[in-house]
């Protein structure tokens, strides 16, 4: 591989007749409602899927966590075994996704060098996390990749390109280009389809990536900015790390590990909208906890006037209130460090909600409390991180759950 911190990959994608149930919804999506993974597994059926060789996190806590692991793996390597895949070595692969509201996101799936990306606090690598990372929800995620033939990205990787040099353009040559995959996308996601970059499409993208990059003006310049996938990601990081500190003699400079998939797609995009990510907290005493919470953070009822807000669900009821003893610059952070210390001291489980209407409807159910959040504005987000670091985890989405992105290039990360 070139040395570039985005370039081509050996892409593996399923035989076009194989496409119908591949494409499933990221891991890291629908953790509180299970029910969406019961009938994905039965839309499925006996089909080839990627759904068999991803562990939705809905069950990262549940006590058969190591067999799924395992049927994963053995699924990898049998399906390498058999007649899905075609290969397309050195390939990159330009995408547009209609979402669920209709409007076109486009992308290129390509491979990032993690040699080039740092999740820890600090970073000034070209690739750095946009939310912080934390440790303990690595390990499992390591585990999957340890022994894992294949990797499937649902990463996102941001890019701020005001003037649409590199991904825009491409979207002129499509008749010209090899299409490699078009299909809907279960479970209201909408449609895919990709085409095959020609080599000098593939330089036209790096020559462009390259200008982006020599327009900051920062000494170490944020190029990629990860959206989505944040602990995949880092998690890819962490084995290819572990690999290396396993094998101190031995030259993996061009080992497989070394890059992850990923897809880029502009931060400008008009398909791109920044949504905020709301909390549930189950397993409390409701009214302990909003006395305590509220407590800390200062909550008065809101005015138009406040810069740190939030909406309390409990039941049926939800008000409005100010954070008038706020903890970090944004309403989302000054809720987490809150959250964090009241489960520390009382117990009680906390999720990531994508949708107000989720987080309603969960916050009914006895032991559980919502917060619904604003969201942040897109523009904010480059130069936040280049100024703070990463933001607080969670701290916005990119579209509603069912526009997130469907598993459906993988490729191999052994040798």
């Amino acid at each position: 591989m070139k040395n570039n911190t985005f370039t081509a990959a050996e892409i593996l994608l399923p035989r076009k007749k194989d496409q119908k149930n591949w494409a499933v919804i990221a891991c890291d999506q629908y953790t509180s409602e299970p029910e969406y993974w019961h009938e994905t597994a039965e839309i499925v059926g006996e089909t080839p899927s990627a759904l068999r060789l991803i562990l939705p996190e809905v069950y990262l806590e549940e006590p058969d966590v190591m067999k799924r692991i395992g049927e994963i793996h053995t699924a990898m390597r049998e399906m390498l075994d058999s007649d899905i895949f075609m290969a397309y070595p050195d390939a990159m692969i330009y995408t547009e996704r209609v979402q669920s509201d209709g409007k076109l996101r486009c992308g290129i799936v390509g491979a990032i060098d993690l040699e080039q990306y740092d999740y820890q606090p600090g970073s000034t690598t070209p690739v750095r996390a946009t939310e912080k990372t934390v440790p303990e929800r690595l390990p499992p995620r390591v585990k999957i990749r340890d022994g894992a033939a294949l990797e499937l990205p649902h990463i996102m990787i941001l890019i701020d390109d005001t003037a649409k040099t590199v991904i825009e353009p491409l979207s002129m040559g499509k008749e010209t280009m090899t299409q490699v995959y078009a299909c809907p996308l279960m479970q209201g996601g909408g449609e895919i389809s990709g085409w095959l970059l020609e080599k000098s499409a593939q330089e036209g993208v790096l020559q462009a990536l390259g200008k982006l990059s020599q327009q900051e003006e920062s000494a170490t310049p944020l190029v990629y900015a990860v959206g989505d996938g944040n602990h995949s990601l880092a998690a890819a990081k962490a084995y290819y790390e572990q690999l290396k500190a396993q094998h101190p003699d031995e030259d993996l400079t061009n080992h497989p590990a070394r890059w992850a998939l990923a897809e880029i797609v502009n931060l400008h995009s008009p398909a791109l909208e920044f949504e905020a990510i709301h909390r549930i907290i189950t397993g409390v005493d409701a009214d302990v906890f909003r006395r305590e919470f509220m407590q800390t953070l200062g909550a008065q009822p809101a005015d138009t006037l406040c810069l740190q807000c939030m909406t309390l669900v409990y039941g049926e009821q939800a008000a409005d209130f100010a954070i008038t003893k706020p903890t970090s610059a944004l309403s989302v952070g000054s809720v987490q460090h809150a959250l964090d210390d009241f489960v520390r001291a009382h117990g009680g489980k906390i999720d990531y909600i994508h949708g107000a209407d989720t987080v309603r409807r969960l916050a009914k159910n006895q032991g559980c409390v919502g917060i619904i959040l604003p969201p942040m504005k897109k523009t904010e987000l480059f130069s936040t991180v280049v100024r703070d670091g990463a933001l607080p985890r969670k701290t916005f989405s990119m579209g509603h759950a069912q526009d997130k992105r469907y598993y459906m290039e993988c490729r191999k990360i052994i040798r």
